[in-house]
């Protein structure tokens, strides 16, 4: 296709081939001249309408081809949106400063971070080191940062990269997996060695009555056998408590729903100790009251409940003193309390009474015969029943304990 130029001059090129050939053909010079300027008109009327060529795009290299700008999602009003959302620690970071933080993140680090580099923001030498190499290419793996922010803590670090040199930094809590994990190995390991202990001492008596061969006395022998029969005691009195705890966690997010009176289970319990072995049940002091008191329970674990706390109460409260078993209406709700004459518990025990096998005098408890699983179930048990358990203790004049139960009506 010919440009505007090309058009023209071949249009003027023909209208004068065409006056030269009239004039030596002998026409008339009017004619030739009117011919010329409609000729003239014609490709000046041509010229114009051709259409205006667009200017030539620039040429570019087949290896190079011309990309869109980058766009940064750490700018993006909807990344913004979303980090607010999550519920763990999110920071964005580009050139290792932090460009965004949610509200997790500045809770856990602070709100300095935000422009901070983040190898400051993040105090912590693996993460330092790890965020350190980042540019070098280091793998993007989870960090482990074992005492952040605190003495016991662990949390996890991971990265996601994106475009140029900006990153998603997740900050993740293990604190409670770890600790759930600790208790896990604590209870196999605490059980074995309150199953072996019994255990060694009844295969130690037995071994030493085989190797008599029936030479020993009777009162020996009694005495031997009344040893063995006292640790298999302990051994079985374990293994209920054991299955107790196991079966009391798995019921507990299955709320009771049958109607119990709960004087009559502690009532209950308390004949039961006066008629059993128990030394000290002439020592226990009931004020139950006379009227019902009417709760939605399981009436195997509150009388296990009301058992295990009378039970302690008279093992470590001194001989020939009250233990007081109390039921008391505290509007809609009902307490029951405990309360002993003994020792006491110094205050930085009184937290950990109830994890299981804790014991603040081992030897004592050994000699008395706990297992160390009596508050642990208490625990659970008041837990599944919405209760309230409270322990106060003073050192030198006793220990109360109590739970609070809701009432039905």
């Amino acid at each position: 296709m010919f440009d505007r130029l090309s058009s023209l001059v071949i249009a003027v090129t023909l209208v004068a081939i065409a006056a030269i050939f009239a004039t030596l053909t002998g026409g008339d010079p009017l004619s030739i001249a009117i011919m010329a300027l409609a000729g003239f008109i014609a490709a000046a009327t041509v010229y114009s309408a051709l259409p205006v060529p667009l200017p030539d795009a620039p040429r570019t290299s087949a290896a190079e081809p011309v990309l869109p700008p980058a766009i940064s999602l750490l700018r993006h009003p909807d990344f913004a949106h979303w980090v607010d959302q999550e519920k763990e620690p999110l920071l964005g970071i580009a050139d290792n400063i932090v460009t965004i933080a949610n509200d997790a993140a500045i809770r856990l680090l602070g709100r300095h971070i935000v422009g901070a580099d983040v190898r400051t923001a993040i105090r912590h030498p693996a993460a330092t080191d790890w965020l350190s190499r980042i540019d070098d290419g280091a793998p993007l793996e989870m960090v482990n940062l074992i005492d952040f922010p605190r003495p016991g803590a662990r949390w996890t670090m991971r990265i996601a990269a994106l475009s140029g040199r900006e990153y998603i930094i997740f900050l993740s809590d293990r604190s409670a997996i770890d600790a759930a994990d600790r208790m896990r190995s604590d209870f196999v390991a605490n059980a074995s060695h309150e199953l072996r202990t019994p255990l060694a001492a009844i295969l130690g008596y037995v071994e030493t009555l085989q190797d008599m061969n029936g030479e020993t006395d009777m009162a020996t022998r009694s005495r031997f056998l009344s040893i063995i029969h006292g640790e298999a005691g302990r051994m079985q009195q374990l293994v209920i408590d054991l299955l107790s705890i196991s079966r009391v966690e798995a019921d507990r997010f299955r709320r009771p729903t049958t109607p119990v009176d709960l004087a009559g289970i502690v009532g209950t319990s308390i004949a039961q100790l006066c008629d059993s072995e128990q030394a000290r049940a002439k020592d226990i002091v009931a004020k139950l009251g006379e009227e019902p008191l009417p709760m939605l329970g399981d009436q195997a674990q509150l009388g296990q409940l009301a058992h295990n706390i009378i039970s302690n109460a008279l093992k470590y409260g001194h001989t020939g003193t009250p233990v007081t078993v109390e039921l008391t209406r505290e509007g809609r709700r009902v307490r029951l309390a405990v309360s002993d004459e003994g020792d006491g518990i110094a205050p930085d025990h009184l937290p950990r009474l109830t994890e299981r096998f804790y014991r603040v005098d081992e030897a004592r408890s050994r000699s008395v015969g706990g297992t160390g699983l009596g508050l642990a179930i208490v625990k659970h048990i008041s837990e599944r029943h919405q209760g309230q358990l409270d322990i106060e203790s003073e050192l030198g004049k006793g220990t109360r304990v109590s739970v609070t139960f809701p009432l039905a009506t």
